[in-house]
């Protein structure tokens, strides 16, 4: 059974800790009364006035040693106190599902109350991914609210990797409510029918957050041309072709991905062609720039480039590059989509790579829009936005051609040729 441990914090901690902040590292602790082992109750007390602020679950295994469950008090942690949390995170999603939508994110870790939880409906198949060992102990609390409030017919559990390597009761990819016939799971966003496998797929089988983003795709994507990098399953490229795009083109270094991108393009019998290029994207848009390929709609969304601190440099190096390649692979007055789901760097960096990299090269733009998370991915504290998606209108990019024997610089921007003198 879990302990109760009395805690207290550095001044610093406890200040952000009551503004809300769900992370405590072990260098922040100060006094503990007992020994913490993973998921033991940490009740943690103010320095001065020795009150209860905040509960926290103990994490025997990480940096982050305390994570937050509960600010403004005491409280009672259990099964009630699950269920009323797993309530009001349901009660968010209602909107949503009514959209013709029927896969959605119910618990987002820590924005939701719940650091180191997961959990995905597709379609009334549920997947629970844990993250923490902490959570071990409350497992039963939280399966009985989820099913009650989703209305699923089954639950998976699936496990970090971390936690895979530990001995416990528990297994990667066991059923812990249910029957499960078939893993291939299909579902409905917005309408677009799409399938994942919910023991085998990446994350818990698909990536929901930028649901919303692949949505206004296929709103605009009617007669176009689509480049869709690092398309994994093929999200984007999915709704460019339902929503009637020409061509589209998927990129992705995994064949095995973007063979689930085609048999997700197949399930809405789309009118347009669809391409598949398995490879090395930046190899890939280079050469496509060689083949004067030219796209009306680009979108870029990599993995997280910056995992780390020590990443973060390289990383804003390769968004820049990104951004370059882009730039040459979109028509006139086409769209250019960026994204970044690395939470280390924020929307103002994001944002400063793109507009360096474009003064750079002398690209003419507008960003028409900024969006983050969709309203199944709430954001509760700064860290919790990862997600960030710039929509470029490409007005243009200038070329360089210089002449020393005539002393000419033949400029052209947007198919205007423009003529200067050195």
């Amino acid at each position: 059974m879990p302990k109760r441990l009395a805690v207290k914090l550095k001044p610093a901690a406890e200040k952000i800790v009551k503004q809300g902040h769900p992370w405590i590292f072990s260098k922040s602790i100060t006094k503990m009364n007992h020994h913490g082992e993973d998921g033991d109750l940490a009740i943690l007390f103010g320095q001065e006035d020795n009150q209860v602020y905040a509960i926290g679950l103990y994490d025997s295994q990480s940096p982050m040693r305390i994570k937050v469950i509960h600010s403004g008090g005491p409280a009672k942690i259990d099964s009630d106190f699950f269920s009323q949390k797993i309530e009001n995170a349901f009660d968010k999603r209602k909107d949503l599902l009514q959209t013709d939508t029927n896969a959605y994110r119910l618990l987002f870790g820590e924005n939701d109350g719940f650091p180191g939880v997961i959990v995905d409906i597709y379609n009334g198949v549920g997947v629970l991914k844990l993250y923490s060992a902490a959570w071990l102990p409350y497992l039963e609390m939280l399966i009985n609210p989820i099913v009650k409030v989703s209305g699923i017919q089954s639950l998976v559990l699936r496990l970090s990797r971390k936690l895979q390597q530990n001995q416990t009761e528990f297994s990667e990819g066991s059923l812990v409510y249910g029957e499960l016939g078939n893993p291939e799971v299909r579902f409905k966003e917005y309408g677009v029918h799409f399938q994942a496998n919910v023991l085998l797929g990446h994350k818990t089988g698909f990536f929901l957050d930028h649901r919303a983003n692949r949505h206004r795709i296929g709103k605009v994507a009617r007669n176009k041309t689509v480049l869709d990098v690092f398309s994994y399953a093929g999200g984007f490229s999915v709704h460019a072709l339902a929503g009637e795009a020409t061509e589209v083109t998927s990129v992705d270094i995994s064949e095995q991905a973007l063979k689930l991108a085609e048999q997700n393009a197949k399930l809405n019998s789309p009118k347009g062609k669809h391409t598949c290029l398995a490879g090395d994207a930046f190899e890939i848009l280079e050469d496509l720039i060689s083949q004067h390929k030219r796209f009306d709609i680009v979108i870029i969304d990599p993995p997280s480039f910056a995992k780390s601190k020590k990443e973060i440099s390289r990383a804003k190096k390769q968004y820049a590059r990104l951004a370059n390649l882009g730039v040459q692979l979109v028509n006139p007055e086409g769209l250019l989509v960026l994204a970044s789901c690395s939470s280390r760097i924020n929307e103002e960096e994001f944002r400063k790579i793109h507009e360096d990299e474009f003064r750079r090269i002398g690209a003419a733009y507008v960003l028409e829009q900024i969006t983050g998370h969709d309203t199944d991915h709430p954001v509760a504290f700064e860290e919790g936005a990862y997600l960030k998606t710039m929509y470029y209108r490409i007005k243009g990019v200038v070329d360089f051609y210089r002449n020393p024997a005539y002393g000419i610089i033949l400029k052209t921007l947007g198919g205007v040729i423009l003529f200067s003198f050195l």
